[in-house]
């Protein structure tokens, strides 16, 4: 009874169009009075959830990302990615797909990531003859790449919403490979699409001017190095190495680039400000929702029902992403992963499943959902720069859909895509 009213008030609000915190907030007070448990339960539970001193890594990265995207490195980027891979068949495609990766590795976020570079070559794809269908779908699938690269927000998440124990640095380097699947399936895809169009290649700069343009852009790159060895090697927690990246990037960005004038630093700590309360207040929200799980033993009850009827952990994984893509269809990632990682880690590990895999499996099956409709966000976002409605993306993004899911079904059937890494910088 609780438990079906829990979820039952949850859905119902999601789909009148409550916003996430607040349908978790008030399922989670309703089935509180349902089993008559102190109301003061659901502060202290919500408090406790923002509180974790892990959680303040992300509003410092995110800060980091604002700034360098107020500051010049975007387009630093992007002009590197163009003298990189823009020769090959439907060159500008290709330039979006690497300047997402690299985007990826200073934002970590999706979102930041199809805002940028998406803002800035959806346009001039359309502007050179490019279908903007296409120039749309290249952009959104691309930015998926963010998700899994340091400084990845979501894969901090998971481990706040795993209780924590888990090693950021070793989530950090499990990213990687699978990062790269996905910007190669991407190019590949692209490619092909622009093959059966017709579409053009981009000049090559020369040698010359396509070392300038790293030596341009090292610095901006600079970023992800920082975090990602100071973390690996013991030299910065996660929250330290968030806030040398704060530092970095006003560094690189007020000083070296000389772009970051004081407009844009306002606007960076505006709008870092409210994605960080918008982000934090959702963290609150699902961990009285959490807890309940908890309570009412939902995590054992779902390790029974999948027993029940999956002996054998490649079943297990199949029915989760399943689930998974289903709740990507309504739910944004974020608190996807704060009310799901409870209920299947537990799950995952019954089976044998590695952790660590399991948070690939889950950020990348989730960030799938992010350009599905009917809320995906970054698919809003891209077809908001393109200016065209989701049913035209949706005809034609398929191929970018598929080789999407393609690589997450790698990476969830081959651990070791994203075991390896960590492993091989342990030893």
């Amino acid at each position: 009874m609780a438990i079906s009213l829990l979820f039952i008030v949850f859905a119902a609000l999601l789909l009148i169009g409550v916003p996430v915190a607040y349908a978790l907030a008030a399922a989670a007070l309703a089935t509180l009075l349902v089993l008559d448990l102190p109301l003061v339960v659901l502060v202290q539970q919500t408090s406790a959830g923002a509180g974790s001193v892990s959680l303040i890594a992300i509003p410092l990265f995110i800060f980091a990302g604002e700034l360098m995207l107020r500051g010049g490195i975007s387009e630093r980027l992007i002009s590197l990615a163009a003298a990189m891979v823009g020769r090959l068949r439907g060159g500008l495609g290709q330039v979006s797909v690497l300047s997402s990766l690299f985007f990826g590795g200073v934002s970590g976020s999706a979102i930041a990531d199809v805002s940028a570079v998406g803002g800035t070559m959806i346009p001039q794809m359309v502007q050179r003859g490019y279908d903007r269908d296409f120039a749309v779908n290249v952009s959104i699938t691309a930015a998926l790449v963010a998700l899994l690269v340091p400084p990845s927000h979501n894969l901090i998440l998971f481990t706040a919403a795993a209780g924590g124990g888990m090693s950021i640095a070793d989530l950090f380097a499990a990213g990687i490979v699978p990062a790269l699947l996905m910007t190669l399936a991407m190019m590949v895809t692209g490619w092909a699409v622009a093959r059966s169009r017709g579409y053009g290649t981009e000049p090559f700069p020369g040698m010359r001017a396509l070392l300038l343009r790293l030596v341009a852009a090292l610095p901006g790159l600079g970023l992800v190095t920082l975090i990602f060895v100071g973390i690996r090697a013991g030299v910065f927690t996660a929250v330290e190495s968030a806030a040398m990246a704060v530092l970095y990037a006003l560094a690189v960005t007020a000083l070296l680039y000389r772009q970051l004038k004081w407009r844009e630093f306002i606007g960076a700590v505006t709008h870092a400000t409210r994605t960080t309360g918008a982000i934090l207040f959702v963290i609150a929200t699902a961990a009285v929702f959490g807890w309940l799980l908890a309570y009412l033993q939902v995590p054992a009850a779902a390790v029974d029902a999948l027993q029940a009827i999956a002996h054998d952990k490649i079943t297990v994984l199949l029915l989760i992403i399943l689930v998974l893509l289903v709740l990507g269809t309504f739910m944004d990632l974020a608190p996807m992963i704060l009310i799901t990682t409870p209920i299947f880690l537990p799950v995952a590990k019954a089976y044998g499943i590695d952790p660590i895999h399991f948070a690939l499996v889950l950020v990348l099956t989730g960030g799938i959902g992010l350009v599905t409709p009917p809320v995906g966000s970054v698919l809003f976002i891209g077809t908001a720069i393109g200016k065209i409605s989701i049913g035209q993306s949706m005809r034609t993004i398929w191929p970018f859909w598929l080789a999407a899911i393609a690589v997450l079904l790698l990476v969830a059937f081959f651990p070791q895509l994203s075991l390896w890494l960590p492993a091989a910088l342990k030893a």
